[in-house]
């Protein structure tokens, strides 16, 4: 006998939004509009009182800015959502011991089995949700359904404050009148394809024939009609292990020369050397990530036999990596990233290597206490002058 598998999604309303207007009252019930708040940010996260406007995640600040003049915008502070993050995340324990946190404000929950402890398990719904606002006056929509598909569906159906269950017998005949765009993996495009052959809800792909799916979606054909049909065998993976961590930065003005952009690529690094020595990480592959002001997008990586995480060696890399691009456009954007990560730092024994280490952890040991902007160490323009002098060695 196949065993009854429950799975929850629990997505925060509007998180970095709804933190701003839990502490300032004098938010709430406005507009408010989280992200960077120069000329070319981006929008992070809106309230639902700006949604009403047209305004929603990843729009440049200047568009929302035009389309809800009146809405309060703030600068993001992620330290706070961070920590209020980990409490959440502290909850979700309280129910299960399996939780695959997809981002900063969302988790699958695994409650198989909880039946033997909780009776009801469709009763945990709106108990988490009660608990959530309790502990932190934030509310979170929730998905309870046999699989994650249909839990994560459920979620967004009835946002901010919804709660959405899908029993198993209930299950095609719920999503079958839904449009195909409820579908996750399927874009624009795919969607317009299928309308296009008068395939416009769920219930209608889920019947389609195979062949005309793999002519319009080709090889993710099978997996989306499975969707369809409301199946999905993937299981809750807890703490997946991070694969990567990095920084990067869209400039208010264009960078021009090589030199300008190894500037901000040295601040970039000390970010995430940062981050990793904060983490008890330390990377093997090193990328550089550039945006010109033409949006062509271009990454070299390089990966290193010791695992990096001083600043240091990190930008010795980066500029390693600078060197096999041409520079000959301004650039919009900037990242540094490390993947390939490990447990612990560098175990490099040379004596600058050291000396650089015992600098770090003074620095990183103020950082701690004072926040991570009181102290940035400057660039050299002569450090790649240097470089080039130890390659010839």
């Amino acid at each position: 006998m196949v065993r009854q598998r429950y799975i929850m999604h629990v997505d925060m309303d509007a998180f970095f939004a709804s933190v701003e207007q839990l502490d300032h009252p004098e938010y709430r019930g406005k507009p408010v509009i989280v992200g960077g708040l120069s000329g070319r940010g981006v929008v992070s996260t809106c309230s639902y009182e700006a949604r009403k406007f047209g305004v929603h995640s990843a729009m440049p600040m200047a568009t929302a800015r035009r389309l809800c003049p009146q809405a309060i915008y703030v600068q993001g502070r992620y330290d706070r959502y961070t920590e209020i993050s980990r409490e959440i995340r502290g909850i979700f324990r309280e129910f299960s011991p399996v939780v695959e946190p997809l981002s900063i404000d969302e988790a699958f929950l695994d409650l198989t089995g909880m039946e033997a402890l909780a009776g009801d398990v469709y009763a945990l719904g709106p108990r988490i949700k009660q608990v959530i606002r309790e502990k932190t006056g934030l509310t979170a929509s929730v998905g309870l359904a046999p699989n994650k598909f249909l839990a994560k569906l459920a979620s967004d159906l009835r946002k901010p404050d919804g709660l959405v269950i899908i029993r198993p017998e209930e299950a095609a005949a719920f999503i079958g009148p839904l449009p195909v765009g409820r579908i996750f993996g399927l874009g624009q495009k795919s969607v317009g394809a299928l309308e296009k052959m008068g395939i416009r809800t769920i219930g209608q792909l889920a019947g389609c024939d195979p062949r005309i799916l793999r002519s319009l979606l080709g090889k993710n054909a099978e997996e989306i009609r499975d969707r369809a049909r409301g199946l999905d065998s993937r299981p809750v993976v807890p703490d997946e292990q991070r694969k990567s961590l990095g920084k990067e930065n869209t400039f208010p003005v264009d960078l021009v020369g090589p030199e300008t952009c190894l500037g901000a690529l040295w601040d970039l690094c000390q970010q995430v050397g940062w981050r990793l020595r904060c983490a008890g990480l330390s990377g093997c592959t090193v990328t550089l990530k550039v945006k010109t002001a033409g949006f062509q997008l271009l990454t070299r990586s390089r990966t290193v036999e010791e695992p990096v995480c001083q600043d240091e060696a990190l930008m010795e890399q980066i500029r390693l990596l600078a060197r096999q691009l041409p520079w000959t456009q301004p650039v919009r954007l900037l990242g540094v990233s490390v993947s390939h990560l490990v447990d612990g730092g560098s175990q490099s024994l040379a004596v600058e290597d050291a000396r650089q280490e015992k600098r770090n952890r003074a620095l990183d040991a103020l950082k701690q206490r004072f926040g991570e902007d009181i102290i940035r160490k400057g660039w050299n323009q002569g450090e790649t002058r240097l470089a080039r002098e130890r390659e010839k060695r």
